[in-house]
């Protein structure tokens, strides 16, 4: 079924304006809450795996970034969105594929940062992780959980 003309403005506009209400903000805080705690455990695989198992940095970030976001999608179904309706493969799937994206994006930002301004590597990571963080809590909320 096709959008007439001024219905699409109108859906983008009513989507805007639903990511603007208090529940959101709640699902907001709590995806901030396990950003965090799952960003420390990918970190803390990472360490175990190359300090202790011998495995190579880039692997085994690999499989820290799997372990974090696996973890966040099931905290994201249970806690930050819950009662979603999207089923628990397709909506793995569009978690693991926005990770990606965040993955991108992050890297992007990263690279016109310090390129273009004096701000310190990790002063800028802290600040593209919260530009990524919000487009991919955006992506989460309307895409993948369809809780917007």
């Amino acid at each position: 079924m096709a959008l007439q003309p001024g219905q699409a403005e109108q859906a983008q506009g009513n989507l805007l304006t639903r990511f603007f209400k208090a529940r959101v903000g709640w699902m907001l805080v709590r995806n901030t809450v396990v950003s965090t705690g799952v960003f420390l455990v990918g970190l803390g695989v990472l360490w175990l795996l190359v300090e202790y198992a011998g495995v190579d940095e880039v692997p085994a970030s690999g499989i820290g970034f799997i372990t974090a976001n696996t973890l966040h999608y099931i905290l994201g179904r249970a806690w930050i969105f819950k009662g979603t309706t999207r089923s628990l493969s397709s909506g793995y799937a569009l978690f693991l594929v926005n990770g990606v994206v965040g993955l991108g994006l992050t890297m992007a930002l990263m690279a016109v940062a310090l390129e273009f301004t004096a701000i310190n590597y990790l002063v800028s990571r802290v600040l593209v992780s919260v530009i990524a963080g919000l487009v991919i809590f955006a992506l989460n909320a309307a895409l993948v959980f369809r809780r917007v």
